[in-house]
């Protein structure tokens, strides 16, 4: 069968059968990904709908029925809508029914075959101005979210889509006879449109691939530097935070203080009301002192019931106020587990690293001296460490 088949209908053939293949790979890929379903559903169908319209343009070459171009036009805009869902912006939802209304438009006022060209370079523009919003949407998700050095890169691909079917408007418009000729079955420019389409599409996978798998390295990233329980950073990324934090003082920034907080007699609450109450506090702290924090400080669970904060450019002294806020809200708001309100209070030992020869160790035992004495003159209340040998209390 395949002899009797032109080469040009083998190329078209060629492309339907990978985004064909492609449909089925992304929508096993559906199961696995779950976060992701909603937008590779969209790019199942932009394969599924690419593959039946190369299956119909293979079958009907000399005059490419309208129901393919619509087609053609509708998978585009499911890979735009797939992407957009994935990154989280706006579907184009007026855009795209402009330009579906514009490609109706053109095939109805181009239906006589001398006005093919009027019809080919209407869609190809739409076609362009498809390819340009991608290669928009996606360079600045390279850029922004992802950071990527050179976000181009990911854009690149679908731009150079765009301007190759600008080239081909220009080319209607000002050499309509070549549409003519590219509709002939045998036509070469047929083939070299179907093999530029093929490296076209392969790029795109690969580009959603890419948005994936960043995607799943970042969450990975995440996850190793973030607090299951309370999404608060974790113990590992604080310490690198800290020691970010005296490498810049030690090179002339300005001084910082390390506050250690612990939660008064959170025992009670694990034994009284039972483990999964416990983990509830545990949030409960977490977000009352995340939505209290400045911008400029850092917040982190430390182990069990302890956080520790990083509050750059202050002395112990001004980060004594932030200190006895955080004392003081959580005492206001008390952990409410059903009709029955849990009171929760929490110690905090204040220390200031101290210039240069300071190293993190002796920053976190003079942070961790001072906690201790404020658990030891009776907790609830903010002690500040003056060196590694004494304390100052200040009482609640």
């Amino acid at each position: 069968m395949s002899s009797q088949l032109s080469a040009t209908q083998v190329a078209f053939l060629l492309v339907a059968l990978i985004q064909a293949v492609f449909a089925i790979v992304w929508a096993i890929g559906a199961h696995a990904l779950v976060a992701a379903r909603s937008a590779i559903r969209y790019w199942i169908a932009w394969a599924a709908l690419s593959a039946i319209t190369w299956l119909i343009l293979s079958m009907n070459v000399d005059e490419p029925p309208l129901l393919a171009m619509l087609a053609g036009c509708v998978a585009i805009m499911s890979l735009q809508r797939g992407i957009r869902t994935f990154i989280g912006r706006p579907h184009p939802d007026r855009a795209h029914a402009l330009l579906l209304l514009a490609s109706v438009a053109i095939a109805a006022v181009s239906l006589a075959p001398e006005r093919r060209p009027l019809q080919a370079a209407g869609n190809y523009a739409v076609l362009a101005v498809l390819y340009g919003g991608i290669a928009v949407d996606l360079y600045r998700h390279a850029r922004d979210p992802l950071r990527f050095d050179w976000p181009i890169v990911l854009a690149l691909p679908v731009l150079l889509g765009s301007v190759a079917f600008g080239v081909r408007v220009v080319r209607a418009i000002v050499q309509p006879e070549s549409v003519a000729a590219q509709m002939a079955t045998d036509s070469l420019m047929n083939v070299q449109a179907a093999m530029i389409y093929v490296t076209l599409v392969l790029s795109l996978h690969a580009t959603l691939m890419v948005l994936v798998v960043a995607r799943l390295v970042g969450e990975l990233r995440r996850l190793s530097r973030h607090d299951g329980l309370t999404g608060l950073l974790n113990r590992r990324a604080m310490e690198e935070l800290l020691e970010a934090q005296i490498r810049r003082s030690r090179s002339g920034a300005a001084s910082f203080v390390l506050m250690m907080i612990d939660l008064d007699h959170f025992k009670r609450i694990n034994d009284q009301h039972g483990h999964p109450v416990g983990d509830r506090a545990l949030k409960h702290v977490a977000a009352l002192l995340q939505d209290a924090m400045p911008a400029a400080a850092a917040l982190a669970r430390y182990g069990g019931e302890e956080f520790i904060v990083l509050f750059p450019g202050v002395t112990s002294m001004q980060a004594e106020q932030l200190a006895e806020r955080l004392r003081n809200l959580l005492a206001t708001n008390a952990l409410l587990h059903g009709s029955v309100s849990i009171p929760m209070s929490m110690s905090i030992g204040v220390a200031q690293w101290r210039g240069a020869a300071d190293d993190l160790s002796q920053l976190l035992l003079r942070a961790d001296a001072a906690l201790f004495q404020a658990k030891v003159q009776g907790r609830n209340r903010v002690v500040i460490a003056l060196d590694s040998r004494g304390v100052q209390p200040v009482p609640a």
